[in-house]
């Protein structure tokens, strides 16, 4: 499997889990598709819409305003710069670099 096919094989995890309100679950399911999608322009900004759609579900003020301004960076610096392994989460600086979760390593 390839790491398109697998960003997005999480984001369906993650929507599953969403709909299920297990929310923990889908979250890091989220996370991951950003870890895989970061240095992708459309799938970067996609990860962080379902994000926001998490944030708003889930009622938590803190991940909606940073999941929108977080798609907004996402679609100006996309291209530019991204941090290698951020898992995009309103929890985390959006510039610093994680080291990429075990899991997903054989995609890099």
């Amino acid at each position: 499997m390839n790491i398109k096919n697998e960003f997005y094989h999480q984001l369906e995890f993650g929507q599953i889990a969403l709909k299920e309100k297990n929310y923990k679950t889908s979250f890091y399911h989220f996370e991951n598709a950003h870890i895989l999608g970061q240095n992708h322009l459309i799938r970067h900004t996609i990860s962080h819409y379902w994000m926001l759609v998490y944030g708003i579900k889930s009622k938590n003020r803190k991940e909606i305003i940073g999941q929108i301004v977080r798609i907004i960076a996402s679609l100006l610096f996309t291209l530019l710069w991204v941090p290698k392994g951020n898992t995009g989460g309103s929890d985390v600086s959006s510039i610093k670099l994680m080291p990429i979760r075990k899991e997903l390593q054989k995609y890099f």
